[in-house]
């Protein structure tokens, strides 16, 4: 059997009309060489999502992240700014910093070759006998970070268009919910043994909900009170309308923004190519995705809370009790997915056709087609 050219099978699939719509072919989600071209075309040129601004409160405070193969840095400067740079030494190229902290100087762990928080060379031992050697010369590259809504944004392409100005549709859409005044709660980092778009596409349906989750939220997401509109360039969205089984996804009887059903609104963003937004007048919570390989995903998953609910009486309770809800949710989307993933790998599965509740991943599967191929996009459809 030939292999299928996976560009071409998802050329074809997103062609297809909504009210035709199919699934994604098996190999967009099995093709090492796909992999390559997400990498290339997708995560090396869009906007991606390392995580809260909040988080990095304090000069020196720093995370890392490995975005399309490239090492990076962001940290708090002492003017206060929000810095991306290569994590990588300029002089035998170790990595730099692990994980999160704070420092007041970046040290490689080599040979102690350290940096100013700015990412200019401020000391190298043993150097003085090099004639060529000039420490000013050196400074880490700097990658392109924004601060958007409470989000860190970097982008390896310096031609990108804006972060604000792509998302300025997100913006208006969720203004009242105000969630750049959200605090995040926790952060963690995961690997799943499943594609990163078939997690992507999970969140971007909640057709699943009351089957995958029945033991949680199932109950409390109706089917015929979910809309999925047609999704825009840089994102896709639906949102659901909550009852009061979950009294903390419903607006804080002192919130005197938000009006009508939007006080019982959740709203689920899905930022291209890999931020996963679950936005309620009361928390949020998020997932951040980068491919490990075709068979894994690297997840950074974060949440917390409005102000309202931040500053009230019960917010510690509050906190306990939605993250216990939120770690049970995981468990039951990593089961899913990855039970998606062992079948996609069968030879003898095959994409059905998608659901009306199904919008925004026909949405993603477009967004894909034109990053990795010739598509082009119709959003009057």
């Amino acid at each position: 059997m030939t292999p299928e050219d996976p560009i071409a099978a998802l050329f074809e699939n997103a062609s297809r009309p909504f009210a035709r719509a199919r699934a994604m072919p098996r190999s967009v989600y099995t093709s090492p060489e796909f992999l390559d071209r997400e990498l290339s075309d997708v995560f090396s040129k869009d906007w991606v999502c390392v995580g809260r601004s909040s988080t990095l409160a304090n000069a020196g405070d720093y995370l890392t992240y490995e975005l399309a193969g490239q090492p990076i840095l962001v940290i708090r400067d002492k003017e206060d700014n929000l810095r991306a740079m290569a994590n990588v030494c300029l002089h035998r190229m170790s990595t730099l910093l692990a994980g999160r902290g704070s420092t007041q100087s970046i040290v490689c762990p080599y040979h102690a070759w350290t940096y100013s928080l700015d990412g200019t060379l401020r000391g190298a031992p043993a150097m003085n006998k090099n004639e060529s050697f000039c420490k000013d010369a050196y400074r880490l590259p700097q990658i392109r970070c924004e601060e958007w809504l409470g989000w860190i944004m970097v982008t390896l392409n310096p031609d990108a268009t804006s972060a604000r100005s792509q998302l300025q549709q997100v913006e208006e859409l969720i203004d009242d919910f105000q969630m750049e005044t959200y605090t995040e709660t926790f952060v963690e980092t995961h690997v799943w043994d499943t594609n990163w778009k078939i997690l992507a596409e999970n969140f971007m349906e909640s057709y699943h909900l009351p089957v995958c989750h029945a033991g949680t939220i199932g109950g409390m997401s109706k089917l015929d009170e979910m809309v999925c509109p047609p999704g825009s360039a840089a994102f896709n969205y639906h949102w659901i309308l909550k009852d009061d089984s979950l009294p903390i996804a419903l607006a804080h009887p002192g919130n005197t923004r938000l009006k009508g059903d939007r006080r019982r609104t959740t709203f689920l963003l899905a930022i291209y190519p890999s931020l996963l937004i679950t936005l309620t007048p009361g928390y949020f919570w998020y997932l951040s995705l980068h491919p490990k390989g075709v068979g894994q995903v690297h997840i950074t998953f974060g949440g917390g809370m409005s102000p309202d609910y931040m500053s009230s009486d019960a917010a510690q309770d509050s906190l306990r009790q939605t993250k216990v809800l939120l770690d049970k949710v995981n468990i039951e989307d990593r089961g899913c997915t990855e039970k998606v993933y062992r079948g996609v790998l069968a030879g003898l599965s095959e994409p059905g056709h998608l659901s009306h509740l199904e919008r925004p991943n026909y949405d993603f599967a477009q967004y894909l087609a034109e990053r990795t191929g010739d598509f082009t996009r119709n959003f009057e459809d």
